[in-house]
């Protein structure tokens, strides 16, 4: 009888931590991938590390050395400028992008426009880089072709520094545009049309439906798509190494690349980790600014 019950008792333990088992494989790859370097990296930080070779405590020495680093500050500047124009071009591009395709006379191109904006977003970075290599060609490139056609001298778009970054902006559009503009058009999509016939009646024209009922409508979609140009643009790495790494004369050295370049070309771990966690106390105070606006701004609608 005793035998009987232990047999039963371990089958039901069996049955209850089956579950646990295959489960279990995600949360170690997940523990040992993510959650122990993010950790060991903010300890690597406080550490004078080379490689393999022996840790010195530094405190905030780490960070405090960040400040008057000439290279690191333009990577900040750069990384920055990319985000603003995400932010302050793209994003209204994309607005009106989604406006354009939400009216009635190009409703027939949705369907059409839902799949081809796929393209750039499912692209690896690394082929966007090379082939971008060929648009932005000084000699043979299509885009200084297309504006010799028009009269207009070729332009040194990635091997000037005067123009490195602006190439690096336009690629980030034809990138996320699609996708952005997506983003928005679903939002239209779910604004009543009583809230305009209403608004109509009273005698509102089109700016001022745009302005009170559009924008309002639209603050959750707005909201996600600055926060998610913020966190795309401080992570950008693969195509701009690609085209430039970083040059000519760190024009577009972003931070992604200077902690690459500081932690895996010159080994220094910690001061590499005091870069990454400066991206991140950046992005954070960045998002928590954005949320603290768009709070505003619903108060005050």
């Amino acid at each position: 009888m005793r035998s009987l019950q232990t047999q039963l008792l371990y089958r039901l333990s069996n049955k209850r931590s089956a579950p646990y088992l295959f489960i279990a494989p995600f949360f170690l790859l997940f523990l040992s991938f993510w959650i122990y370097p993010v950790f060991y990296s903010l300890y690597l930080s406080f550490f004078s590390a080379t490689g393999l070779g022996p840790r010195t405590f530094v405190a905030l020495d780490n960070y405090t050395r960040l400040v008057g680093d000439g290279r690191f500050i333009r990577s900040v500047i750069n990384t920055s400028t990319y985000a603003a124009a995400s932010v302050f071009i793209l994003a209204p591009l994309a607005l009106m992008v989604a406006i354009a395709l939400n009216s009635s006379y190009t409703r027939y191109l949705k369907n059409l426009y839902r799949l081809i904006y796929f393209i750039p977003v499912i692209t690896s970075g690394v082929v966007i880089g090379i082939m971008f290599g060929v648009v932005f060609d000084y000699a043979y490139g299509l885009l200084n072709n297309f504006i010799a056609r028009i009269g207009i001298e070729p332009i040194p778009w990635i091997r000037s520094s005067q123009w490195a970054l602006r190439s690096i902006i336009l690629l980030g559009i034809w990138i996320w545009l699609g996708l952005n503009s997506l983003y928005f058009l679903a939002g239209l999509q779910n604004i009543p049309n009583e809230f305009y016939e209403s608004a109509i009646i009273d005698g509102a024209n089109a700016p001022q439906r745009f302005r009170f009922i559009t924008l309002p409508m639209l603050r959750p979609v707005t909201m996600f798509v600055v926060i998610q140009a913020i966190i795309g643009s401080y992570i950008l790495f693969d195509q701009v190494w690609v085209l430039t790494a970083g040059g000519p004369q760190d024009s577009t050295l972003t931070m992604t690349i200077y902690l690459y370049l500081i932690g895996f070309r010159q080994f220094r771990l910690g001061y590499a980790s005091a870069i990454a966690y400066s991206l991140v106390f950046i992005v954070l105070g960045l998002t928590l600014v954005v949320l603290l606006v768009f709070r505003k701004f619903g108060d005050d609608v």
